[in-house]
């Protein structure tokens, strides 16, 4: 399954055209997709070398650290995301969820348990993590 049809789901139920990655690493095929699409897409990673190879790809990147987050960096964003985070990030993705008041939708690993707060929607085959703004 292409991690891109990740990127439709957003389309299909963002309630905005502003997209935030968190934690896109090397992986960015789910942010060119949705730039694709239309959107202004932003990611974030703490590693330098990923943010430096995203923005050589063409994307907006900037290098922040998800447990002490700079939020600046995130108002004005329709929708969070984030594609096979590590465990750890899980919840730091979702705190940000909530405090900013933004959807969160979470591509998980195969196997990994659906986070407190969140629902599982199937999507094309897609098990995705819906957590709705408050």
């Amino acid at each position: 399954m292409a991690l891109e049809e990740f990127a439709y789901f957003i389309a299909e139920n963002s309630p905005g055209r502003k997209a935030l990655e968190v934690g896109v690493g090397f992986q960015l095929s789910v942010a060119l997709k949705l730039r694709e699409l239309g959107y202004e897409v932003t990611v974030i990673d703490w590693n330098e070398k990923a943010v430096e190879n995203a923005r050589k790809a063409g994307l907006r990147a900037i290098k922040d650290d998800v447990f002490n987050p700079r939020l600046e960096i995130y108002e004005g964003t329709d929708v969070i995301y984030s594609v096979r985070p590590t465990p750890e990030i899980v919840e730091p993705i979702l705190r940000l969820g909530r405090t900013l008041r933004k959807p969160v939708y979470i591509l998980p690993f195969s196997g990994d348990p659906v986070p407190p707060g969140t629902r599982l929607v199937n999507y094309r085959g897609l098990a995705i993590y819906v957590a709705k703004a408050i």
